[in-house]
């Protein structure tokens, strides 16, 4: 794939950048929205919940389906948010085991993505099929189009773990958990916008999955991450032994 194929815009307003995606490209396929979470890091916003509904109005316009990230409990807050022009489609779980920090007592092991769509957007759950299964579908002897599960289990990228795609971005999520959703709702050369790409993860996956992308944030220093990633040179994991790992998750 080009590097063409992946678009970064320079430091942008998520609603300027919105506007300018829509005036260059139209319409994509899928978009992903990964804001901060309104918990302190990031900034937080009296109308944080007004902010993100225009957001998603806006990508509304532009997106056949849209990807919104949060902890459960601000998610849930958009179920009844949904754009007019999106209906509900998915509630879908990131689940981890190896987060160090505990939170009223209990470690939390979880992020959600809601999904949302337009009436009949095209998905392809026969991106999903096992050797087998296109081997019965050839055949016409498929009974049914089996998708992948809601919930996708991927350990967080900290310490030892996932040393290759770390960029220092403080809240970096996996390329494994972005990969089903693209693979989802696109076939390749399909078009993918991230108005708030933080480290780039949405490029990088699009890159690998033959797909084209559009990054855009407001912050310099994510987009230099963002260049740094998919312009340099590949980092190589790091080995690391059982104890290692263990040691660089461990609470203070």
């Amino acid at each position: 794939m080009k590097s063409s194929d992946i678009a970064v815009y320079e430091p942008l307003d998520v609603f300027n950048s919105i506007e300018r995606f829509k005036k260059e490209y139209g319409r994509c396929e899928c978009a992903m929205l990964d804001p901060w979470y309104n918990k302190g890091f990031g900034g937080v916003r009296d109308d944080y919940y007004e902010y993100i509904t225009s957001i998603l109005e806006k990508l509304g316009e532009v997106a056949d389906h849209i990807y919104f990230w949060g902890f459960p409990e601000i998610v849930a807050r958009f179920i009844d948010r949904i754009p007019a022009s999106h209906k509900y489609n998915a509630w879908l779980t990131w689940y981890y085991k190896n987060n160090p920090s505990v939170i009223r007592g209990w470690r939390s092991a979880q992020m959600t993505c809601l999904h949302m769509s337009k009436p009949g957007a095209k998905m392809y759950p026969e991106h999903f099929l096992n050797e087998a299964q296109l081997a019965k579908q050839a055949e016409g002897k498929l009974r049914y189009m089996p998708g992948p599960p809601s919930v996708i289990e991927s350990a967080l990228i900290i310490g030892f773990v996932g040393k290759r795609e770390q960029t220092g971005h403080p809240s970096q999520k996996p390329e494994a958990v972005y990969k089903p959703l693209i693979e989802m709702v696109t076939k390749p050369g399909g078009l993918v916008f991230d108005p708030m790409c933080g480290s780039g993860t949405t490029g990088a996956v699009c890159r690998t999955l033959g797909r084209r992308a559009v990054l855009s944030d407001m912050n310099p220093e994510y987009l230099a991450m963002v260049h740094k990633r998919l312009n340099g040179p590949e980092q190589q994991d790091v080995p690391a032994d059982v104890g290692d790992v263990q040691q660089a998750l461990a609470l203070p």
